[in-house]
């Protein structure tokens, strides 16, 4: 091949058809099992352990307290990134599987799994146009913001700042899936009274089993969202009172908080910048390509390989938004095998994390992102 020809071909667009992915797309069941079972035994281990060590403030507590603190915030991040795949319905090979799974490692995120997993279907299904998905943080236009009053500007910068991360994330796990859930039972019983006092002052019997049936929630898309939402909130609810029952529920909560709250805004924080990246495919509607939004919208973050297990390697993102159906344990090979293909891939290093966070509006005009200052 002469060099000229060897450079029309190196600088000619990667197409879809370029990738053979699909040998990847098979799930192993005994991995998936392992991967589990090395997760949450480590897990439990280190909660009994930490639960233990701040009964009383000694020396060895005060050392032992932050790596036992870090390492539960791992082990979390981890069985995240697994439940994560459940959802994908990547982990196992059979559905069923991966929804027990799923829904048994939600409960220890204490995020109800139906509904989080219908939102990142979503996300997936409209990566990289900004007109049908603004990231987690709902992103505002450049033109929207700079018609905001400067209080607004203010506080939609504040919003977003990294520091919110930290009570956003508990209440993004923790508290708004049971207020969706009260608020949708408050709904229910609200509408169902006026439906049965109308249907009363009108002469027809009113069957409460009827109107449950054929009731629309304004807080879930669909009945099992609802179910899945009762279902973790009752097991979760019984769990905090068994184990604040166990070591007290102060001594429960002080711990609980503080490592959800991490643990969440770790999690959020690296779904974030695998998005809003310098230079990230930001699309309108317009000639929008799902598989431009996987490639040149979803960043490969480089990590020490410790780090890469404890998130299932889902700094491979850009793998993995080429198909959602490659489970984590296949990621990395992928990206191997087809490295020379990945050349356009934006490469973040841990030491650019925090530009990310700057980038905070949609310039829908010049198609970027931007932060405020530009």
């Amino acid at each position: 091949m002469t060099n000229a020809a060897a450079k029309t071909l190196s600088t000619t667009p990667l197409r879809r058809i370029d990738l053979n992915i699909k040998p990847y797309m098979s799930s192993d069941d005994r991995i998936a099992a392992w991967q589990i079972i090395s997760t949450i035994a480590p897990l439990t281990l280190c909660c009994i352990a930490i639960a233990n060590v701040t009964e009383k403030l000694t020396i060895l507590s005060l050392i032992l307290t932050p790596i036992l603190f870090i390492f539960i915030i791992l082990f979390l991040s981890r069985s995240f990134s697994l439940m994560h795949d459940c959802g994908h319905h990547s982990l196992f090979k059979a559905k069923a599987s991966n929804r027990v799974a799923a829904f048994l490692l939600s409960i220890i995120h204490a995020m109800p799994h139906h509904p989080w997993s219908r939102g990142h279907a979503f996300h997936h299904k409209h990566n990289g146009n900004w007109n049908r998905y603004r990231g987690p943080s709902a992103l505002t236009t450049l033109r929207e913001y700079e018609n905001k009053s400067k209080h607004s500007q203010f506080a939609y910068k504040m919003l977003r700042h990294p520091l919110t991360l930290l009570p956003g994330g508990f209440y993004y796990l923790v508290i708004k899936p049971r207020v969706a859930l009260l608020l949708g039972f408050l709904e229910l019983i609200a509408k169902g009274a006026i439906h049965g006092c109308r249907e009363s002052s009108s002469g027809k019997a009113f069957n409460p089993f009827t109107f449950i049936d054929k009731h629309k929630s304004s807080f879930f898309y669909t009945r099992e969202e609802v179910y899945d939402t009762t279902a973790n909130t009752i097991c979760v609810s019984l769990a905090w009172w068994w184990i604040g029952s166990a070591i007290g529920h102060w001594h429960f909560w002080i711990l609980y908080t503080s490592i959800m709250s991490t643990s969440a805004a770790i999690m959020i924080a690296v779904f974030f910048v695998q998005h809003n990246f310098p230079g990230s495919y930001a699309s309108g509607e317009d000639n929008w390509s799902y598989f431009k939004g996987a490639v040149d919208g979803s960043s490969f973050l480089i990590m020490p390989p410790v780090l890469n297990w404890f998130t299932a390697d889902i700094a491979y993102h850009h793998v993995h938004h080429l198909s959602e159906r490659i489970p984590n344990y296949r990621l990395r090979m992928c990206h191997q095998d087809e490295q020379n293909n990945f050349d356009s891939v934006k490469r973040l290093r841990l030491d650019q994390v925090w530009e990310c966070f700057s980038l905070i509006l949609w310039d829908n005009e010049a198609l970027r992102l931007v932060s405020t200052k530009q």
